[in-house]
């Protein structure tokens, strides 16, 4: 699976469990309306890590917290390089 859809999978299930609605996601939508909380994102960043073995928001030397849900993929994707 791709880093992409392991992180849709993620999200909708971090949705799922905290009662959320998630948004029809695509990459311009802004993180802040994707319909999780800022528990639901620390909750999905744990759970990414697990997965995937990487927090790209810990081990990058500038650490730029992602805009929208497309700049959340390329900062797993780019981490994962």
């Amino acid at each position: 699976m791709s880093i992409k859809l392991t992180i849709m999978d993620e999200m909708a299930r971090v949705a799922r469990e905290h009662g959320k609605i998630l948004a029809p996601l695509d990459d311009d939508l802004a993180l802040l309306d994707c319909g999780l909380d800022s528990l639901g994102i620390a909750v999905l960043v744990a759970r990414l890590e697990d997965k995937l073995g990487l927090d790209p928001f810990t081990t990058a030397e500038e650490v730029q917290f992602p805009v929208t849900v497309g700049d959340f993929v390329k900062a797993y994707e780019h981490g994962a390089h």
